[in-house]
């Protein structure tokens, strides 16, 4: 077979090719007949395509086979996911022991608090009471009794609390008793609050006896919130400006052993124009 003839043969095989592919190509297109209509039209004229009848079955068979290969469709683009925040909570799975011994626990599940709210009226300290041993180092080491409440809130929700406290040594030469009320300037949730008192006070000891009114400043410092544990500094006048003035300088701190319960030590010295006079205690103090 010459050779001129061959080469005429498989140019009409990759012109039918050719209009195979392009009528697969066009099968999205909207007009996609006229546009076989037109790539036909300018496809090699028919007597090219007799020279092509030894292969034409061969053409027509790889027409077929390109139209059956599936062309992969463009990736459609992620739709959004809706997230729904009710599904995603997680469910509380734990013993009720658990749920049982945390207030916190159960003030969230009965309803979420309003945190601004609670760290502005809410106390991170409690009223106590409390009840122990007292001991004057200057007036021979004499051992007595103290007892004490404190920080009673006389309306809840703001700063405005109540106190009293006495104490007395065995023997009867060293007294003290009084009660103040206390103003707390800073919102109440906090770890540091600042207090102003006003109260009454009498005191007595072997060198003078005196009572009056009696202002001063309160410091509250509490590292454990609800009561666990907190420290208060305290400077006081007794009768300020007369002659049997005193200043009273005291220091308390208590740490809970049990939800309800606290250890407290505290420490007061006393100065006038007579002496000094110390005390020292320590007692058991009720979480109100």
């Amino acid at each position: 077979m010459p050779l001129t003839i061959r080469l005429l043969r498989l140019s009409g095989c990759l012109a039918a090719l050719g209009i195979g592919q392009h009528a697969i190509a066009l099968d999205d297109w909207p007009h996609r007949d006229e546009a076989i209509a037109l790539e036909t039209s300018s496809s090699p004229p028919a007597a090219s395509s007799t020279l092509c009848s030894q292969t034409s079955e061969f053409a027509v068979s790889c027409v077929i086979a390109a139209q059956e290969t599936p062309l992969s469709a463009p990736a459609a683009p992620p739709e959004t996911l809706a997230i729904d925040a009710d599904a995603l909570a997680p469910s509380l799975d734990l013993d009720p022991a658990v749920i049982e011994g945390s207030p916190t626990l159960q003030r969230w599940l009965e309803d979420i608090p309003d945190v601004a709210d609670d760290i502005r009226h809410r106390p991170s300290f409690r009223s106590r009471l409390r009840v122990g041993y007292a001991q004057f180092p200057s007036t021979g080491q004499i051992g007595g009794v103290s007892a004490a409440v404190d920080d009673v809130f006389v309306v809840p929700g703001t700063g405005l609390t109540a106190s009293a406290d006495y104490s007395r040594s065995w023997n009867g030469d060293r007294e003290s008793y009084g009660g103040e009320a206390r103003y707390y300037l800073l919102p109440l949730g906090g770890y540091v609050n600042l207090a102003p008192t006003v109260g009454y006070r009498s005191l007595s000891t072997p060198a003078y006896q005196t009572n009056g009114l009696d202002v001063g400043l309160r410091l509250m410092l509490v590292p454990s919130r609800g009561g666990g544990a907190d420290l208060a500094l305290s400077q006081r006048w007794v009768a300020p400006g007369s002659e049997g003035e005193v200043g009273i300088t005291s220091l308390a701190i208590g740490y809970a052993v049990t939800r309800q319960l606290r250890l407290g030590t505290d420490f007061q010295r006393q100065n006038s124009r007579f002496g000094q006079d110390s005390r020292v205690g320590v007692s058991l103090e009720l979480l109100l």
